[in-house]
């Protein structure tokens, strides 16, 4: 499509948006359904109280964009950035899901993301607050560093993420999965020991009787 026409016209339906650049955009108030974006530049963009449908966004980068007010109805990120987003003043019950993703110093606050996938994504130092993350699929992110407080993280899932640290002081947390090592990482910063890990003594060994 003409590149003029995503700044000039208000509502879009199956339509593709590919190589664009379109940093500093305003997108606000405009309507997206079933549309795709491919490969396009929207750095701080802004979508206030825009809506967006059934879309993808592909090899995008959305460094810092504003999702103020913005309506999100099965929208899906693919390898894209989205670095530095503070997705806390987005629409309520936003359905979103990640893959590939670049998530690095996102926030996340007070909202619904039951069942979201956040799926083989960079996602270091986010920060999830009061965020509902129930059924929650972290498989093979790296979520080091990341900081969860006052979140429902009832059948979340991070086994296979990397960097984990729950504090299930800090989080509702009930059948929640995490790796051996996240475990074993938050019982040694109460001062235990885990025989068999780290400096931990190691576990016994049965010695053979030798044979006459």
């Amino acid at each position: 499509m003409a590149p003029h026409r995503i700044h000039e016209e208000d509502s879009f339906e199956h339509e593709t948006f590919a190589d664009l650049s379109l940093q500093e955009a305003d997108l606000s108030g405009k309507e997206f359904y079933g549309c795709t974006f491919q490969n396009c530049t929207l750095q701080e963009s802004r979508w206030t109280r825009a809506r967006l449908e059934d879309c993808v966004f592909t090899g995008c980068d959305l460094t810092r964009a504003r999702f103020t007010d913005t309506s999100l109805r099965g929208v899906r990120f693919e390898s894209s950035k989205l670095m530095g987003i503070d997705w806390t003043d987005v629409g309520t019950f936003p359905e979103v899901s990640f893959d590939g993703s670049n998530l690095r110093y996102c926030t996340f606050a007070g909202l619904s993301l039951r069942k979201t996938s956040f799926l083989r994504c960079t996602a270091l130092e986010m920060n999830f607050i009061d965020t509902d993350l129930s059924e929650a699929d972290f498989s093979e992110s790296d979520i080091t560093g990341s900081n969860f407080r006052g979140c429902t993280l009832t059948k979340a899932d991070f086994a296979a993420a990397k960097g984990v640290f729950i504090d299930p002081a800090r989080n509702r947390v009930k059948a929640t999965r995490i790796p051996v090592d996240a475990a074993v990482n938050f019982v040694q910063t109460l001062g235990l020991v885990v025989a068999g890990y780290g400096d931990g003594p190691a576990a016994p060994k049965t010695e053979r009787k030798k044979g006459r």
